[in-house]
């Protein structure tokens, strides 16, 4: 689970789960030089150097997620290697530390679990899933409430055809080339992706807005699952299904589309908005094993983010090395690591299955 860099020096990999609004970012990469754009890796990084690291911490993020674009579960493995003689870090420890020291208050470490050291965490992933919403029933930006301006859609319209968006939708199922959703230019080896699943469903009511604005607005949500997308894929998809449900395409065209693997056309050239975009979980399928006895690590035992303790120093021990705030006694609020399944439950509404591949 270590590579052993000097003596008594060992080096520990991490995967972290971690969510953020990403308003304030320039997506979630960070952003070096000097340039006055700040990425989400930026925050993470600048909080690990807390560690105390004998080597810079550096975060490999798994899913890259543009500006403006949120997450409710992205991942990004790391390597810490402690000075000579201290054990690695427990993982409930390494989370509460990065969490004390982000600056940033959009950003937060749900959690951290030891795996092997050559685990990584963009190529491991069998499973991503997104999350846009959208809103109808609102012809004016000031008529949607503050708290929901920069994590939806808002469509000048009344309703949705749900139903044509639905059979639309059938057609982006399953293996093709999508070049025609892919911005153009963007360099990939192959523009051949299969997707799994696609919904598209009502959303559930929004907590944030008054009774009298919740009779006229109403929240929608779709959801892609692939094991990995196009740059952009997720924007393009979404614009066209869009499309359809306001009666500017006919669900058949959407094949045609497709088909056609031409990113310049004249529909798919339309980018849905970054702020409704959400990353609700990445999964990997191929932890949860125990790589030896003593080897002091927590790895997620099945896709949805559950943990499994193997040994090791406690909590405690490693709060006071590390010269973190100790977690206080067992019953208390304030030092909550982020409950097992949270890291992929956190979806804002019920969505049900439209359609499954596999």
């Amino acid at each position: 689970m270590g590579s052993v860099q000097a003596a008594g020096s060992v080096r520990a990999r991490y995967l972290v789960y971690f969510q953020y609004v990403g308003t304030d970012f320039n997506g979630v990469a960070a952003v070096r030089g000097t340039q006055r754009a700040i990425g989400v890796q930026n925050y993470l990084e600048e909080a690990a150097q807390r560690l105390n690291s004998v080597v810079p911490v550096r975060f490999t993020i798994s899913s890259r997620t543009d500006a403006g674009v949120h997450a409710l579960s992205n991942a990004a493995h790391l390597d810490v290697q402690r000075r000579s003689g201290r054990p690695p870090f427990p993982p409930e420890v390494l989370a509460e530390a990065l969490n004390t020291h982000l600056r940033h208050p959009a950003i937060r470490v749900l959690r951290a679990f030891r795996v092997p050291s050559d685990f990584h965490a963009r190529h491991a992933a069998t499973s991503r899933t997104y999350l846009y919403r959208l809103v109808t029933g609102c012809h004016r930006l000031a008529e949607l409430p503050v708290f929901e301006r920069n994590l939806c859609w808002t469509l000048q319209a009344d309703c949705l055809d749900v139903a044509a968006m639905q059979e639309a939708a059938q057609h982006l199922l399953g293996t093709h080339d999508f070049s025609a959703f892919q911005s153009a230019g963007s360099p990939v080896p192959s523009p051949v992706r299969t997707l799994r699943r696609v919904s598209v469903s009502p959303g559930q009511a929004s907590p944030l807005v008054t009774p009298e604005e919740s009779r006229k607005l109403r929240f929608w949500s779709l959801e892609f699952e692939s094991q990995s997308f196009l740059y952009r894929q997720v924007r393009r998809m979404t614009a066209v299904l869009v499309a359809v449900g306001l009666g500017a395409l006919a669900p058949a065209q959407v094949k045609t589309i497709l088909e056609s693997q031409d990113p310049l056309g004249k529909h798919q050239a339309r980018v849905a908005p970054a702020h409704g975009l959400f990353l609700k979980s990445v999964l990997y399928g191929s932890l949860g094993k125990r790589s030896g006895p003593g080897s002091s690590c927590y790895v997620p035992s099945d896709c949805c983010g559950h943990g499994v303790e193997w040994g090791g120093q406690g909590p405690l021990t490693a709060a006071r090395q590390l010269g973190v705030k100790e977690p206080p006694p067992p019953g208390s609020q304030s030092f909550s690591p982020a409950r097992p399944g949270l890291t992929h439950s956190l979806a804002m509404g019920v969505v049900p299955v439209v359609g499954r591949v596999g």
